[in-house]
């Protein structure tokens, strides 16, 4: 059999219990529910095992399932691991190096948690008077051009929030998209960054004791750009510092990759095979077929595709 469902998560927490309930995640009990559910209707496989199949070394069982992480989050080490620990499987948990190595808040999680700190209306309202603000030093379009460019919802967000998401992870230059979010991160999180940096993401000693226990750790960029924007220069230099940034951690032999964003182009991916890359993960939606999808191009579901939050992983093939 050549399909498998690869499953994508971020957030997995006690998400009641927490200081941000609204943040976009799965509930732990959600999860351990869904990975009994996915023991009973599929055969979670392991990373290598999609290597392996690539490289024409096995068959992959049918109803193949792979379980993936984004980002690095402490949730993976505290909720996640010890399920999957317990039920003799596998994750493959994405890295961004600089979380690791530097302890600094990524402008993407900032946004994460100030959408999940105060209603939408107003961070809407906040992040235009921001637009105005650097719109004639800068040139910039208008907020309300930006607004019918970027504003287009998706499966799981508004057309506001994706607004939001969009102006603050990639749309405006670098430097104002950093100012933008410290400051609403500030007025609406109001914690000191570094001290939530540290809160938030796994560190080196809990990610080799999770690898050292089974569980397969892989990259995620650097700096969480959207590789495929950024020069060819900037975006090799990102992967690069990536790889050197994990090499304590990282198999040098087996190692996978994951689109921040999912966003990648040709040049993205010639440089992940130049350094070695064994396979890489997309953000796009349908089930990954190894006789079909290019090893550097798996696609990939989301986890409320699956019992207990829906069936709708029936529906996309």
């Amino acid at each position: 059999m050549s399909k498998i469902n690869i499953i994508m998560y971020h957030y997995v927490r006690d998400l009641k219990g927490s200081r941000y309930p609204d943040i976009k995640g799965l509930d732990y009990k959600d999860f351990k529910e869904q990975v009994k559910w996915l023991k009973n209707n599929f055969r979670i496989i392991r990373i290598e095992d999609v290597i392996a199949a690539y490289d024409g070394q096995c068959r992959l069982p049918d109803n193949a399932a792979l379980l993936s992480f984004d980002d690095g989050y402490i949730d993976n080490y505290e909720y996640v691991f010890p399920i999957l620990d317990k039920e003799k499987i596998q994750g493959t948990f994405y890295i961004t190096g600089k979380t690791l190595r530097e302890h600094i808040l990524l402008d993407v999680n900032k946004i994460h948690f100030i959408l999940a700190s105060a209603p939408i209306e107003s961070i809407l309202k906040d992040v235009i008077e921001q637009i105005d603000k650097y719109r004639t030093e800068y040139s910039l379009e208008s907020a309300d051009d930006l607004f019918k460019q970027y504003a287009i919802p998706n499966r799981f967000d508004s057309k506001e929030t994706i607004f939001v998401k969009r102006i603050l992870q990639t749309v405006l230059p670098e430097n104002i998209r950093n100012e933008i979010s410290s400051r609403l991160f500030e007025k609406y999180v109001g914690v000191p960054e570094e001290v939530f940096a540290k809160e938030l993401y796994v560190n080196e000693d809990q990610l080799l004791c999770m690898k050292n226990n089974g569980m397969h750790i892989g990259l995620h960029g650097y700096d969480h750009y959207w590789l495929g924007r950024l020069s060819e220069e900037k975006m090799q230099e990102d992967i690069d510092k990536s790889i050197e940034a994990m090499k304590s951690i990282v198999d040098s032999d087996e190692w996978v990759f994951n689109y921040p964003y999912g966003s990648y182009n040709d040049a993205v991916i010639e440089h992940l095979k130049r350094r070695g890359c064994k396979l890489a993960m997309t953000t796009d939606v349908r089930v990954a077929d190894t006789e079909q999808d290019d090893r550097y191009l798996l696609p990939r579901l989301d986890t409320n595709d699956y019992p207990p939050k829906s069936n709708t992983y029936l529906n996309i093939q």
